[in-house]
């Protein structure tokens, strides 16, 4: 902001608070009113403002609280935001960020605990940024900010380090200067062998405890962070299929017609001859997540599921 004095944040509770979350945490104190806008509770108004502001040269940022409220403002999004700079001749870039917050884990219920990423992934016109961290969420942030049109950014709130919650993510040190993260580009954030694990967000730190399981076992589990499902790295995520000749996705997202289809297939297109074992998925099963702690710990994907399913594809 400091950088650019066009981008202006907006969004329920973004001054005082915030937000829910605390991804706007200081930016009222140091900027102001005119720069960091409370809404009313109507995404649908905040959304439209957004594409508006846009158009005219804006880089509004958009906090919305829940991924579960974006049915209230979809239209504005999939059918404006996502669209106008195609359907007028690049006339009308869209720089809008949005932040959201995704996941269950900690008992908010079915209508506070989604994942839905796989929803903007299917849309044409946007960017769909899945951080895994601290570092990277800084590093692709900034590069969000300098895009000329939509981009989505889905922070898990186990990994946000906010008090009331039950963090899973590390401790780290990131920098303070500004830094970007080409989209695109996958981390291999644990060299492996036998194995490889796909996975975003929180569930790439479980597949991170889980690697270190196997590795007691005498299992070398390659760890691979997408970081973007759009624009996702195909390469790389192809190449490590073709070393280990085993894949495990894992997907905190609705299992069906999701990231692990999608990435299966990518595989299955280009290093089938390779694999040596059919490509494992492991996601939330199509129902709603509950409320009830046994049953929500049931349908969110743990680090023993990962373990134990990775252990059950290689035969040593």
């Amino acid at each position: 902001m400091e950088r650019n004095d066009k981008i202006v944040v907006l969004g329920e509770d973004v001054t005082y608070w915030g937000a829910v979350f605390g991804f706007t945490a200081g930016l009222f104190e140091k900027f102001g009113r005119d720069r960091i806008v409370d809404t009313p509770i109507t995404e649908q108004t905040f959304m439209g403002m957004a594409v508006g502001m846009a158009s005219v040269g804006m880089h509004p940022v958009v906090s919305l609280m829940f991924v579960d409220f974006l049915g209230a403002g979809f239209d504005q999004m999939y059918n404006h935001m996502a669209k106008n700079f195609y359907m007028s001749g690049e006339q009308f870039e869209m720089p809008i960020t949005i932040v959201t917050a995704i996941g269950g884990g900690y008992g908010d219920s079915s209508q506070h605990s989604q994942v839905l990423y796989s929803l903007f992934a299917h849309l044409p016109g946007f960017k769909v940024v899945v951080p895994s961290n601290a570092y990277d969420a800084k590093g692709l942030t900034h590069t969000a900010l300098r895009d000329r049109n939509p981009v989505v950014i889905f922070g898990h709130k186990l990994l946000t380090g906010m008090p009331f919650l039950p963090f899973e993510g590390e401790e780290e040190n990131v920098p303070d200067y500004p830094y970007t993260i080409e989209f695109g580009k996958a981390d291999i954030k644990r060299e492996g062998s036998d194995i490889t694990i796909i996975s975003t967000a929180l569930m790439l730190q479980r597949s991170l405890k889980a690697a270190e399981l196997l590795q007691k076992e005498g299992i070398s589990a390659e760890v691979i962070d997408p970081r973007t499902l759009v624009p996702l790295d195909r390469e790389t995520l192809v190449k490590s299929a073709k070393k280990t000749g085993r894949v495990l996705i894992v997907d905190e997202d609705y299992m069906s017609y999701g990231m692990t289809g999608e990435i299966g297939f990518i595989i299955y297109q280009d290093a089938f001859k390779d694999l040596k074992e059919p490509i494992r998925r492991i996601a939330v099963p199509d129902v709603p997540i509950p409320f009830s702690q046994p049953l929500e710990s049931t349908v969110i994907p743990s680090v023993r599921k990962i373990y134990e399913e990775a252990k059950s594809m290689v035969k040593l």
